[in-house]
């Protein structure tokens, strides 16, 4: 699988924006609280280490190691 979300800075702001929008459902009325759940998002992105629109965009936060010979 291809991974583009290596960096542990990358996953940690992942996730603390991940709940940012999840303890919206708390502050938002009635239907409008089920948009926090979009929250969802970036924490699977960090869990999993891939993320769809960080591939389509060209952005990788994964480091090369080069092949030493």
């Amino acid at each position: 699988m291809i991974h583009n979300v290596c960096s542990t800075t990358d996953r940690v702001v992942r996730v603390v924006v991940g709940l940012a929008l999840l303890s919206l459902w708390f502050v938002l009325p009635g239907a409008a609280a089920y948009l926090s759940l979009v929250g969802l998002v970036p924490i699977a992105t960090a869990a999993i280490g891939y993320c769809p629109i960080s591939q389509f965009l060209g952005l990788s936060t994964c480091t090369m190691k080069e092949i030493h010979t």
